[in-house]
């Protein structure tokens, strides 16, 4: 495992080396060079992200594609960004999903078409965090997890609170469809640009929202 010894960026080009295959991944029109163009310009949290928490949220610290361990396997959640914010007298561990036209992935009938123990297990302790006894199979695994990276952080880090963003740089909302139907599970109805929370079987609020980035950073 890696130091978990964090060095300042100084530009988006800081972002890069994080990546599993730059030379794919970095592309301008792709979400990886997009959500790194958009944090180090707004020196702060982004202000599609800050417009979803009404108590004017402060940046404490953001981690570029932070892979967070989950039971089942040694595959983590890779977090686009992490970031630790303050929300009002609150803190909140916070997991970004960043989107153009990339797909959410493999639902979770696909996923578990090659089934594993590890798999099981892994869907398990998901449904169990998230309170979900019997998630439809056509929605799409990456919410589930990159949601169980937001709670396990937060349990890690004890926070407040727990969230995770859809950062999408699609101007027509591409994809929306899977994350409402996904947000939908927990009761929540959320609309781009929108945000809901929930209370989680822990106790633990959980907020799920749908930013939409700008198009200077395609």
């Amino acid at each position: 495992m890696a130091n978990r010894i964090l060095i300042p960026t100084s530009s988006p080009d800081d972002w890069r080396m994080l990546l599993a295959d730059p030379a794919t991944q970095w592309r301008r029109g792709y979400s990886a060079m997009a959500a790194a163009l958009s944090w180090e310009a707004a020196k702060g949290l982004p202000p599609e992200i800050e417009a979803l928490f009404p108590e004017h949220p402060e940046l404490l610290l953001a981690i570029p594609e932070h892979k967070v361990a989950l039971p089942g396997g040694v595959r983590p959640s890779q977090c686009d960004v992490f970031a630790l914010i303050r929300v009002g007298d609150a803190t909140c561990a916070l997991a970004v999903e960043a989107k153009v036209n990339e797909t959410f992935g493999p639902t979770l009938a696909e996923w578990q078409a090659t089934p594993s123990p590890g798999k099981a297990l892994r869907l398990a302790s998901i449904c169990q965090m998230l309170g979900l006894s019997d998630p439809a199979p056509d929605l799409r695994y990456q919410l589930f997890h990159r949601t169980a990276a937001a709670v396990v952080e937060a349990r890690r880090f004890k926070t407040d609170r727990a969230a995770m963003v859809v950062q999408s740089f699609s101007q027509d909302h591409r994809w929306h469809d899977d994350f409402a139907r996904f947000a939908a599970q927990l009761g929540l109805d959320i609309p781009p640009g929108g945000s809901a929370t929930t209370k989680l079987p822990c106790g633990l609020p959980l907020t799920l929202g749908w930013a939409t980035g700008g198009a200077e950073f395609l």
